[in-house]
């Protein structure tokens, strides 16, 4: 007998854990299960004719947001080139309203809701034996006839009963890989699926060490906590980061999502001590309107979570990355830009800008007439309008959120945004203004290399009134950005530099009374060596002053600045610099 158990990923870089843990849960009874993973990007035919020519016995899919539209469309075929064979679906898509989805879904024979592991193994033990559907089991929602069954809940496991799902990484390379510590979550936003599950799980210190030491051991790239708020328990989390710190293999780097606002003073005075990089840490704010916090049962200070923010942001070794999702009860286009300029205040190094997704079984979604909130019918469910934000703001705030993203998140342009930004009334102006001037020059319709996207930037200020006899010096701060990311051997047209320029930059790296006394190792390389790894830049001012307060006049006085590309910050991935004349 042949069992498919197959996800649908996001991206290709990502793993599913879930059908994983569900597999590995079945001892003795592996054999029988083979595991796909595909992503959203594949032909469907491509994934249908896979399975097909697996001529399996059973297919079972897990079910997000983000694929459910396609494993949709890929059962309904299934189920017409192989009739006979059960399809069996799990995961918070058909979870929380599995009646009504096999009402509606007539390709789909049977359910598991909620936590699959026991649930699974119990109907592969009984499909094996010729038994389906399983009527007997607990946590199934299956087809019998005409009618539709469900059959009571299953009990929660205790997490030590399921064993760690990675053994060799050989299909994983250069992979997401995702973990978990805990199930549950003690807060109850209600825009969240978290919120329905009462009480919180944790793995055992002993397993939890044991299973790290895997990836620490392994050198893998990226391990992504699920964990919904990885610090509920604060013991829990010091015993996770103090651990990971101590075994540390320089490498591995670890993604949590983090409430900041409850963070004590002790962890935060242990994560200094962080190698920097190797702690990653998501944020959701979501809004700054406390009515609005109150709505959602948010239950975050934003007081706090500033301080907080800020002391990790001091010690310089954690990549943060804070949420805001638009269209939240209450929430109107002022509010919103004031939840903006609030959280953008902060300066994280990602600043995520989403959209209220209306998730089966939220309490958003229970209550979205009370809120008169509008949403798309079908996945991911995006608001289209709420009484409080109009379609014409909603789009808007997409072009602000497509200007944060090119502009911000990607880095690009983090210190000539540091410069310009201040010039206008808010940073949310500024995202809105730079948005409105994409939209009028029709620039959303093609795609842009980076250069064209720093010219734009450039085209951008030279409108603007309040920019006006400041272009050298954005200019400058333009070029600065482009040579932190790449070595650029010439520069474009629209910044051309002196015809002198190109030979004074050539011949530092013949100055070996200048080279001799750079860091280690570039004093020791050779000419091509040294020329080949690093970079110089020419400045018309001391731009290096300006970093630290943009707001500061400009010292004209010509600079030449080394750009190391072999050295760059973990958190940034910027290049090491040094002024060399």
């Amino acid at each position: 007998m042949k069992i498919v158990l197959a996800a649908i990923n996001a991206k290709f870089i990502h793993s599913s854990l879930a059908i994983r843990s569900i597999r590995e849960y079945c001892q003795g009874m592996q054999e029988h299960i083979e595991l796909e993973e595909y992503t959203i990007n594949q032909k469907e035919d491509f994934i249908l004719w896979d399975i097909y020519r697996k001529k399996p016995d059973m297919v079972c899919f897990s079910c997000y947001l983000w694929n459910i539209s396609m494993i949709n469309s890929i059962i309904d075929n299934l189920k017409k080139i192989m009739p006979h064979v059960p399809i069996v679906l799990g995961g918070p898509e058909v979870s929380y309203e599995a009646e009504e989805y096999l009402e509606k879904h007539l390709s789909a024979d049977l359910i598991l809701r909620g936590e699959g592991e026991a649930t699974f193994r119990e109907m592969v033990e009984l499909f094996l034996s010729g038994v389906f559907p399983p009527e007997a089991i607990d946590g199934v929602t299956y087809r019998e006839g005409e009618n539709i069954i469900s059959n009571p809940a299953r009990a929660p496991l205790s997490l030590d009963e399921i064993p760690f799902v990675y053994h060799q990484l050989d299909d994983l390379k250069n992979r997401i890989l995702y973990y978990e510590t805990q199930r549950g979550c003690p807060y109850q936003c209600q825009y969240c699926l978290s919120s329905i599950e009462k009480g919180v799980r944790f793995l055992s210190p002993q397993r939890v060490e044991q299973d790290l030491q895997f990836f620490l051991d392994q050198k893998v790239r990226q391990v992504k906590f699920v964990d919904r708020t990885f610090n509920a328990n604060p013991a829990h989390a010091k015993h996770i980061w103090r651990y990971l710190m101590e075994h540390d293999n320089g490498f591995t780097n670890f993604h949590m999502e983090i409430t900041a606002d409850i963070m004590d003073e002790e962890s935060i005075l242990l994560l200094k001590d962080a190698r920097p990089g190797l702690f990653q840490f998501e944020i959701g704010v979501q809004s700054t309107n406390e009515k609005t916090i109150e709505a959602i049962q948010r239950n975050t200070y934003f007081e706090k979570l500033k301080i907080v923010v800020k002391k990790i942001q001091e010690a310089g070794n954690i990549h943060q990355h804070l949420d805001l999702i638009a269209g939240l009860p209450y929430e109107d286009y002022a509010s919103f830009r004031n939840s903006f300029n609030d959280v953008y205040e902060l300066r994280p190094e990602q600043f995520q800008l989403g959209f209220l997704k209306m998730l089966k079984g939220s309490g958003l979604r229970r209550d979205a007439e009370k809120y008169g909130i509008v949403y798309r019918e079908e996945a991911v469910y995006e608001i289209l309008f709420t009484k409080d934000l109009p379609y014409e703001d909603v789009l808007r705030l997409k072009l602000v959120e497509e200007m944060v993203e090119t502009y911000y998140n990607s880095g690009k342009a983090w210190h000539t945004l540091q410069y310009v930004v201040p010039f206008f009334t808010s940073a949310f102006d500024f995202y809105e203004a730079l948005g409105e001037y994409w939209e009028k020059k029709e620039y959303h319709k093609v795609q842009h290399n980076k250069m064209q996207l720093f010219q734009i930037l450039d085209e951008f200020f030279g409108e603007r009134k309040e920019l006006e006899g400041k272009q050298k010096v954005w200019r400058g701060f333009l070029k600065w950005d482009m040579l932190l990311a790449e070595n650029l051997r010439s520069m474009p047209a629209w910044l051309e530099e002196p015809p002198a320029v190109k030979g004074r930059k050539w011949d530092f790296f013949h100055d070996k009374e200048k080279t001799s006394k750079l860091e280690e190792p570039l004093a020791n390389l050779s000419v091509k060596d040294l020329s080949a790894r690093c970079g110089v830049g020419y400045f018309e001012f001391r731009i290096f002053d300006m970093l630290k307060n943009p707001k500061a006049d400009a010292v004209w006085e010509e600079t030449m600045v080394l750009f190391d590309y072999g050295d760059r910050n973990p958190l940034t991935n910027h290049a090491t610099w040094y002024v060399v004349s």
